[in-house]
């Protein structure tokens, strides 16, 4: 659905989001494979380690453009610092995001505007910034990284889970929009992934996977040019067939594997 990518040499990658966990190893890993990219999240220590390891390992080009996508000028001012080095883009990865865990009857409107704020109107900010750009290029790359929460409602994700099917709506019609002016498109859709947005988790979760192998599952759909990225398919696949039952089938499925 996407054109794939044969040779990462030279591609201009703008990684949103690569401070730690999925964005940070799928950083390392566009490093290692000869990208040029761009470091972006709010804290500078853990972009400037990865930066450094890069250069010692052969590869400088890599750049580090901190900034918080809740701010939409620090999003501006980083746009431009890479762009007026770079002189364009190849691929912009929103990897950035948060997580917390709430109920019905834990609900708090302050917690929650705060996930709305990161989870969606901080992906709204980064397109804004590089949407421009790449319409007026008529080529390159938009990947989001979403959550396979986000395909139906589930338990303790009483508003991390709407915030993710907002991506997943939103990648649907942006790739509705983009493929036909030559922008390729990228949904991604994490299961269970070990960082430290799920170290606190008190529940088991399925198929739990490191952010090294989830940055590979990434990089492996980019490189095929899907759509749809999800991983890992053991847990993704059996989540997707879910959503298709009826409600009484599907509440009853989720309570039972559950137990909430």
């Amino acid at each position: 659905m996407n054109p794939p990518i044969r040779n990462w040499s030279g591609k201009r990658v703008w990684v949103i989001g690569a401070s730690t966990g999925i964005g940070g190893e799928t950083a390392r890993l566009l490093l290692a494979r000869g990208a040029r990219v761009a470091l972006s999240a709010r804290r500078q220590p853990e972009l400037d380690t990865i930066a450094a390891d890069s250069i010692a390992a052969g590869n400088p080009n890599v750049m580090v453009a901190t900034l918080d996508i809740v701010d939409h000028a620090s999003v501006l001012a980083a746009r431009d610092a890479i762009f007026a080095r770079w002189l364009g883009i190849d691929l912009v990865l929103v990897v950035a995001g948060g997580y917390n865990e709430m109920r019905a009857d834990e609900f708090d409107l302050a917690v929650a505007n705060q996930l709305l704020d990161l989870n969606v109107r901080g992906v709204l900010n980064c397109l804004d910034a590089v949407l421009p750009t790449l319409l007026k290029q008529g080529h390159g790359g938009l990947g989001i990284v979403g959550s396979v929460a986000g395909y139906s409602g589930l338990p303790k994700a009483l508003i991390y889970g709407p915030t993710k099917a907002a991506i997943i709506n939103l990648c649907e019609a942006l790739y509705l929009d983009l493929r036909p002016r030559g922008i390729a498109v990228y949904m991604i859709n994490p299961g269970f992934v070990k960082t430290p947005l799920t170290a606190g988790n008190d529940f088991k979760m399925p198929a739990l996977i490191s952010a090294q192998e989830a940055a590979a599952s990434l990089v492996t759909g980019l490189e095929k040019g899907a759509f749809h990225i999800h991983f890992p398919k053991r847990f993704t696949n059996w989540l997707r067939l879910a959503r298709l039952l009826p409600y009484r089938w599907y509440f009853a499925l989720i309570h039972r594997v559950t137990g909430l």
